[in-house]
Parts: structure tokens; sequence; C-alpha cells
């Protein structure tokens, strides 16, 4: 087998490869409620056994006119944070906190020197010159060791924390000409009497490094308490001489950052410190993240050339032009999504295909569609995990469901391309954390459901939690929360379930609409394609000359999914009222769209 690094891409399987999607045992629209249970039953047509594995065709998604999106690239900008806070003010508390909480990377002025010190690196040798002569390390040096550090990647990717410094607005002026600009500066007030008592009673572990408190950190043990000292400069006179220094120095930078500067009351306990250290970071990350996307937004093509909806789309089998047209909207609006940042990412599409309600429910439709979605990746040189739950349950309710049955091996019998991209960048696995490795940078979920008595969420919540950071989208979900059974499902409350459950995005939505009760004729349409909003079509006849054509126009948009009352209200050309009680033709979509 052919082994790739992450700079190959593997090239792309044919479409035509599967010709029409494998014929599942489905069950009719009328008796589909019962779908969810336990059910093995599961018959392939003969077509499976003679797959074709060669490739045929080019595939028009493989074109290379197709615009390529890069995944992951595209985040929000992490988090640049400065603080400052007189000596014992509770800022190297603070600090780690702040780490622990949102991930940044901690840079101090005084760890860098000691570190690159101890490396013995030109910055280093230079800096230990002045220290060993008793001077101050010029600024330069200084500067460049703390743009060394801010140009790693760890910085780059986690953002940053930078701790006491700048200390002079020769500094500070410094990290402006080179572009360093912190996103907040954080200071920490506490009167001075305050500070002198803190930096007077405190005390050092020579043994540890430990720092205790004479009155409000106590060591341990007498052991401990036998071989503490006071530090050289932790007299009162010392201690208000460095206090007037701090002053000096956070005065002369004062006009570099008043724009950002937000004053923080440090004369309290370190938790309520941290609490609104924490609410001023949080706000500030919502509002940069609401920024980010309005002009993502505006940069990003709105539809990417969007046709508009085929029509016929009742007439079954649908055409692989109809299917790569929805591959292929599918793929772009979640390559958007992805490149802005988003992690956490559904796609509900329900065309006759890939709605197992109805009797043309076709297992290969949504095999495809993945493989679309996991080759796009892999040819940006993604490694894919693509996960299908296996079997849950307990006892009598040991199974899966109906319509996930057998589709592990469709996916490893079915054509990923000539190059070894099965194996290499992209792997089947199974939804639980045991299936996120390292190297995965991608994971897509085929179809996750719980079923009577068995409950999904657990797993799929480990699984988040794994990937971390990384994009986890699911494709055509089924996360109604049903009645559970000998506790399998008790391990989360259902208020938890519910909420994990819509802590996924929409990055894309098509879904479309019948009469009451029926799955004919088609009424209209409802998309939404990261990142416009949800659409909504109505399906009309053309005019008598082009007797037996169709088309879709648009009604209404939404910043949010309709819901079943503001669908009808579209409908019928009334404004808008989320307090009117479902009826008429489209209330048969209640528990659809509720």
């Amino acid at each position: 087998m052919l082994q790739f690094h992450s700079t190959v891409a593997p090239k792309r399987a044919n479409l035509s490869s599967i010709s029409p999607p494998y014929a599942v045992s489905c069950l009719s629209s009328s008796s589909s409620s019962s779908q969810s249970s336990s059910s093995l039953s599961f018959a392939l047509s003969p077509s499976l056994h003679h797959l074709s594995l060669s490739r045929v065709s080019k595939s028009p998604l493989s074109s290379p006119k197709q615009k390529r999106i890069n995944v992951i690239n595209g985040q929000t900008q992490p988090l640049k944070v400065m603080i400052s806070g007189a000596p014992a003010s509770g800022k190297g508390t603070q600090c780690e906190m702040i780490v622990k909480k949102f991930g940044l990377v901690h840079i101090s002025t005084g760890d860098l020197l000691r570190a690159e010190v101890s490396a013995g690196t030109d910055i280093g040798n230079k800096a230990k010159e002045y220290m060993n002569a008793g001077r101050l390390v010029p600024d330069e040096i200084v500067n460049a060791m703390v743009t060394t550090r801010l140009s790693l990647k760890d910085v780059k990717e986690k953002g940053w924390l930078l701790d006491g410094y700048p200390r002079s607005f020769v500094q500070a002026q410094s990290l402006e000409t080179l572009n360093v600009k912190p996103d907040i500066y954080i200071v920490l007030n506490v009167p001075d009497e305050i500070l002198i008592d803190r930096c007077v009673g405190r005390r050092l572990d020579p043994l540890t490094g430990k720092i205790y408190h004479i009155k409000n950190f106590l060591p341990e043990n007498e052991e401990i308490k036998e071989r503490l000292i006071t530090r050289a400069d932790d007299t009162e006179e010392k201690v208000k001489s460095r206090l007037e220094i701090y002053k000096q120095n956070a005065e002369s930078i004062l006009a570099t950052y008043k724009d950002i500067m937000k004053k923080v009351d440090g004369n309290r306990s370190k938790e309520v410190v941290f609490n609104e250290v924490d609410s001023l970071l949080s706000q500030f990350l919502k509002e940069k993240a609401i920024a980010s996307e309005k002009q993502l937004k505006k940069s990003l093509p709105r539809q990417d050339n969007w046709r508009g909806i085929p029509t016929r789309l009742n007439n079954i089998p649908h055409t692989r032009e109809i299917r790569e047209y929805f591959y292929a909207d599918v793929l772009q609006a979640t390559q958007r999504a992805i490149s802005a940042g988003k992690t956490r990412l559904r796609v509900d599409i329900t065309i006759p295909e890939l709605n197992p309600e109805m009797d043309v429910y076709r297992i290969g439709t949504l095999m495809e569609l993945i493989r679309v979605i996991a080759l796009s990746y892999a040819d940006d040189g993604k490694r894919v995990k693509v996960c299908v739950q296996g079997s849950m349950g307990e006892g009598a309710l040991v199974g899966m469901p109906l319509q996930l049955a057998g589709t592990r091996k469709i996916l490893e019998f079915m054509d990923w391309g000539d190059y070894g991209a099965i194996g290499n960048f992209i792997n089947i696995g199974s939804i639980g954390a045991n299936d996120v490795g390292e190297e995965d940078d991608i994971f897509i979920l085929v179809a996750p459901q719980n079923a009577m008595g068995n409950c999904i969420i657990d797993d799929l919540r480990a699984m988040t939690d794994s990937a971390g950071s990384r994009p986890v989208i699911l494709i055509n979900p089924r996360l109604k929360d049903l009645p559970g059974s000998s506790g399998v499902m008790q391990t989360m409350g259902r208020d938890k379930r519910l909420e994990y459950a819509a802590s996924f995005e929409n990055c894309y939505h098509f879904r479309l609409l019948y009469y009451a009760g029926t799955q004919y004729p088609i009424m209209g349409a409802l998309r939404m394609a990261y990142p416009n909003e949800y659409q909504l079509y109505k399906r009309v006849d053309e005019e008598e000359e082009a007797a037996g054509k169709e088309k879709y126009i648009l009604l209404s948009t939404f910043e949010q999914r309709p819901d079943v009352n503001e669908i009808n209200d579209a409908f019928d050309g009334k404004k808008r009222n989320r307090d009117k009680d479902a009826s008429g033709f489209w209330a048969f979509f209640n528990s659809v769209f509720g």
C-alpha cells in the first residue's frame, strides 16, 4: 500500500463507480416511524457484489475549475491579552487561571530571560552579560526576545497572555511598531496598603519555591514553617520603592493602551477577581466572533454560482446530475463553514433519496455524499475519519437503527480512488472517543441517531470532547430524544442531552415541503447553505406555453430556521407571527420544525 505525506492529495474517486445507489430494504412511509427500532434486517441488491473499483469518466466535482477553500485555516484570530499589576496584586494567580480557562500561551519576560540564558542562545548570552553586571537588560534585547516567542506556532494557534510587559513607553511603542497589539489590556488595581501587607507578609519555601503568607496562606505543617524565609526585596521600604516604579511605568504606557484598558478591582478573593476577568475576555471573544462572521459573510461568495433548486425532485431515482448538484451544494456550504472556524456542524438534507421516511430512501446516495465530502478534504491533505455508530443497547434492545445497517461494510467496499486515499487520508471508524486519533483532522459522522431505549449522545459527546477544536460534521443526524430503558440513556439528563444536540450548527439544510400527510405533489422547499439565511421557496408550474415545466420562486428569508407557523404565513402572504397555532396544509410539519 502506498504511503502519503500530508502534502500529497489522493486522486479523486469517480462518482460513477456506484451506479444507482444500492437498494436497501426500507420501511414504507406508513410504517417508517418504527425505523428507529433495533431491527437488524438488511439486504443489498446484487449491484454491491459487482461494485466497480475502477475509474470510469472524470467526475464534474473534481474539475480543476471548482473553487477550493482551505479548511481549518480560516478561524478567527486567537485572543491576545496583556495584563498588568503591581507586585503582590495577584497577577500571577490570575495568569494561571486565564491560561487554564482560555488556553493562551503565558509569556513572562522573567521566564523568557531565564530560559534564553539557560539555553545559551545569542539573546540569552547578551542578556546574561547585563545581568551579571547588575544592569537592566536593554529594551531591544527584551523586545527581540518577546517578538521571537510571539512568532512561534503555539502562540499563533492558541493566542497569548503577555504578563507584566511592556513596562515603559519605549517598550510599548516598539511593540506597536512591530504590530504586536493586544485585544485587551487588563490592569489589576489594589490599594497600596494592601499590597505592602501582602509583600511584607510573604514567605518563601527555599526547598520548593512555593510562596506562603503569614496571614492569608499558612504553610501546611510545622516542618515547612520552620524553613520559610523572607525574600530580600520583601521589606516595607523596598516594596514602597517598587510600587513607585510600577506606577511610573504604568503611567508611561497608559497612552498606548488606554482605549482597550479594563481596570479590575484586585482587592477581592482570587475567584471573584477571575469571574470579572473571565467575563471581560468571554464578552470580547463573543463580540470578536460576531464581527468576524459578519466580515466573513461579506467576503465569501454568497451562492458559489448556485443555479437554483433543480426541478422534478419527485422523479425517482434521481438523475446523477441532480445528486451531484446536491453533493456540490452541501460540500461548498460545509467548506465555507469550516473556513469560518466552525467546528460543530450538521447537515440536514432530505431529498426523497435521502429521506428515511420515504419508500425511495437509498443508502447509497448517502454514502456518495459522504464520499464527496471526505475526498474533498483529503484532496487538501487533511486526514478524515468517517464514523458510523455501532450496535447499542442491552438485552432485547441490542442492535442499531435499520437506516444504518450495513453502512460500514458499504463504506469499506466503495471506490475511494486509485491512489490509496482509504487507509491513509480517509479511515473508517466508529462513533466514540476511542476512534479519535491524534492524526485525524476532520470527523464525518454518518447519520448518528437515537433509537428506542438506546442513546447515541453519550458516545457522540465523548467523541467531540476528544476531538477538541477539530471539526466534527454530522450528516443527517436524528437526535430527537426518545424514551430510555434499563438506564441506558440516563448518564446525561434530558435537558443536557437536548442542549448538547442543539450545540451543532446547521451549515446546510434542505427539505421539500408537501401537503399535510402526503408526499406528493411538492409544494415548496426550505434551503440554507452557510453563510446564507434560510430561504423558503414555492414550487409553481410554468405558463401554459411551457406546460409540464416547473420552477421555484423565493417567498421569504429567515435568519433562523422558520417554524411551521412562519411557513404557513409566508405561503399565505401574511406577516410573520410565531404565536399563531399551527394549522392548514403545513401543520403536518410541526414535529419536523418544532
